[in-house]
């Protein structure tokens, strides 16, 4: 069986199992992409948090944030922690939304995929996971993002034999699989949720909705 087989058999598999996780959640591009930052470091349980203190406050909206003062920003993301943090991190992201983009999430999308890494990479606090985040979940861009679950289930599967590099890990799935936003999405997604259940840092196998990928 080829990889690129093995891999979509492990994602009808598992979504089978799990079934859509309707990631990422957010009413708006603006509340994903604020998601994204804040969930540095945290839980999404705080991290909801922090954004209904947003909404309350009526400040999820890119000219409100950008006049905001930085202390009132952190204090009303604090429940995300770090919060002194992560306000500048954020005000930094809507400065350059405000300054170089007319204020507009949407003036994002005349840029290339390229383009828009590169960009979000510059920003102060937003390294490879966020600013993939930020592409896959708010800009509908068919990047794969890879975090400390995406590492765990390839090495407990021996998938992969890179040099552990976040590039090699997400050239390898994006070098396996068709070029889909829905697909990097979903699957992603999924593999959080087995690891969650199964795929912990001491493995749950006997249970395991992918046991029969092990056995092969």
């Amino acid at each position: 069986m080829t990889t690129a087989q093995r891999l979509t058999d492990i994602f009808n598999t598992l979504l089978a199992a799990f079934g859509k996780r309707h990631w990422w959640p957010g009413e708006t591009r603006l509340e994903i992409i604020v998601g994204t930052i804040l969930t540095q470091n945290t839980s999404w349980k705080n991290v909801e948090k922090a954004i209904d203190n947003l909404k309350a406050m009526n400040l999820l909206d890119v000219t409100t944030l950008h006049a905001l003062p930085k202390e009132r920003l952190a204090e009303a993301i604090r429940p995300s922690g770090f919060y002194n943090l992560k306000s500048k991190r954020l005000k930094a992201f809507i400065q350059v939304l405000h300054r170089e983009f007319s204020a507009s999430i949407n003036n994002l999308d005349a840029l290339d995929t390229y383009e828009l890494r590169h960009l979000l990479l510059q920003i102060d606090g937003i390294g490879n996971e966020t600013a993939d985040s930020i592409l896959l979940y708010a800009l509908d861009r068919p990047v794969f993002v890879v975090d400390a679950y995406t590492k765990r289930f390839l090495l407990n599967h021996r998938l992969y034999t890179g040099d552990g590099t976040y590039e090699s890990i997400q050239s390898f799935f994006m070098e396996h699989l068709p070029s889909d936003t829905y697909l990097f999405n979903e699957f992603h997604a999924l593999i959080v949720c087995l690891c969650q259940n199964y795929c912990r840092k001491v493995p749950v196998c006997a249970a395991c909705p992918l046991l029969g990928d092990l056995d092969g």
